[in-house]
C-alpha cells in the first residue's frame, strides 16, 4: 500500500470509528455528516470524497465489522471438505459464545442491520453463508437436496430471530441463556 492509499484507508477508518462512536450516543437517523466529520477530525469535503451518503459509510462500517468478526474467528476456520462429520456441528458453545460476545460488543450496528436490511443485503450474506459452508455440511449429513433449502431456512431464521430478540432487549440476558436457547432450537444434546 502506498502513502496515498494508506492515508485514504486511514481516513476511511477514522470515519468508520466516528460513526460507531456516534451510534453509542444517538440513533442512526439523527446522525449528520457534520458530526461524523467533527468526530473523525476531517473536512466535509473529505467525507464526500469517500462517500455519497451516510448509508454508504454505514455499509463500509459493516464491512469493517465483518472483517473484525472474521479475524476473531480465524482460529476456528473449518475445512468442510476435510472435517469429520462430528466436527461440522457448529451450534456449540465453542462457536456460540465468541459469536454472541461479538454481537453484544457491536449490538448497535447489528440492530441497524436488522432495521435497515435493504442497505446491508442480509439475505445475500445468508445465501453466501449457505453456499460456502452449510450446503457442504448438509451434504456430509446426507440431507436430500430437495430438503436442504427448507431446513437451512427453518434453522437459520429461527436462530436469527433469537439473536434479534436478544438485541431488542439490549443484550441484557446472559449469553449462556441465549446459547442454550439456540442449542435447544436445533435439538442439540450434549454427548
Amino acid at each position: 500500500m502506498n502513502k496515498s492509499e494508506s492515508k485514504y484507508y486511514n481516513t476511511a477508518l477514522l470515519m468508520d470509528e466516528a460513526l460507531l462512536l456516534l451510534l453509542d450516543k444517538k440513533e442512526y437517523d439523527f446522525i449528520t455528516v457534520k458530526e461524523i466529520c467533527e468526530k473523525a477530525g476531517v473536512n466535509r469535503s473529505t467525507f464526500y470524497l469517500h462517500y455519497e451518503t451516510i448509508d454508504d459509510l454505514l455499509f463500509e462500517t459493516i464491512g469493517m465489522i465483518n472483517k473484525r468478526f472474521q479475524e476473531a474467528f480465524d482460529n476456528k476456520i473449518i475445512n468442510v471438505n476435510l472435517s469429520k462429520k462430528d466436527d461440522l456441528f457448529l451450534i456449540t458453545d465453542d462457536y456460540l459464545i465468541p459469536y454472541l460476545n461479538f454481537i453484544k460488543e457491536n449490538k448497535k450496528i447489528y440492530k441497524l442491520i436488522h432495521d435497515k436490511p435493504y442497505i446491508f443485503q442480509s439475505n445475500i450474506a445468508l445465501k453466501n453463508m449457505y453456499d460456502e459452508i452449510f450446503d457442504k455440511i448438509l451434504d456430509k449429513y446426507n440431507v436430500p437436496i430437495e430438503e436442504k433449502d427448507y431446513l437451512f431456512s427453518y434453522y437459520s431464521y429461527g436462530l436469527v430471530a433469537i439473536i434479534q430478540k436478544w438485541i431488542d432487549k439490549d443484550c441484557k440476558d446472559d449469553i449462556l441463556l441465549i446459547s442454550n436457547l439456540m442449542k435447544k432450537v436445533i435439538g442439540y444434546e450434549k454427548k
